[in-house]
């Protein structure tokens, strides 16, 4: 994606949520516990919470297979309304968000970082006043790079508020693979795409998904009953 045209998130634009108001996501302190955010910064549409979230995450690299089946996945998910959660940061997220993006359907961005002086490119602007585009993070302003750290902890943000997980590929002995590894004592489904390399996966508990059937299975657009 381009940065042409891109203008920075402005302080006076954000919400901020305390653990304490009524708005703030319950999940995030049922299933993070004393790890769960104090504050949560969102900039957006807070109504696109009541959505059924999808978390999207992969690893780094992705098989071409499993990347050609993804991309088609998303392209019928947001024909079909589908809201996704992630922080579209791996290649194959960041692809995935290109054909979101495309589509009227609601999405979350959840940064590594605070989201106060994230540049809005130019291609975010339609879809953040049109209110189908939020931006969600966890971090306080001091915390304006990307880490390990930062990254890791968004990751278990993102799962937390999802309703379930989209995994198309987890490599073998990765930071993905043990992430879903801990996602998964949550009781939450979490899916993967039907392929040998997905074995390790599908040895821990994720649910395959075949190109039949994978649409019906994430189409998670029922309304969720306001907390």
């Amino acid at each position: 994606m381009s940065n042409a045209r891109a203008t920075p998130m402005h302080p006076g634009n954000m919400v901020y949520l305390q653990a304490s108001d009524t708005g703030y996501p319950s999940a995030l302190q049922h299933y993070l516990g004393a790890a769960a955010p104090h504050q949560v910064s969102a900039l957006g549409n807070l109504d696109v919470l009541r959505c059924k979230l999808l978390a999207l995450f992969c690893s780094a690299r992705c098989p071409g297979n499993l990347i050609l089946q993804t991309y088609d996945l998303m392209q019928t998910l947001r024909q079909a309304g589908v809201t996704v959660i992630s922080g579209f940061h791996a290649p194959l997220e960041r692809e995935c968000l290109t054909v979101l993006l495309r589509g009227t359907q609601p999405i979350v961005m959840c940064p590594a970082r605070h989201i106060v002086g994230r540049q809005i490119r130019s291609e975010y602007k339609a879809p953040l006043a049109a209110g189908r585009l939020l931006f969600l993070s966890p971090f306080t302003p001091a915390q304006r790079r990307v880490t390990a750290e930062t990254a890791a902890a968004r990751n278990r943000f993102v799962a937390a508020l999802a309703d379930a997980i989209f995994v198309p590929h987890a490599a073998p002995h990765s930071k993905t693979e043990q992430f879903c590894h801990d996602v998964l004592t949550w009781g939450k489904p979490l899916y993967t795409l039907e392929a040998d390399v997905n074995i390790g996966l599908i040895t821990l508990g994720a649910q395959e998904l075949c190109p039949n059937t994978a649409t019906a299975t994430l189409r998670t657009t029922t309304p969720r009953r306001q907390e």
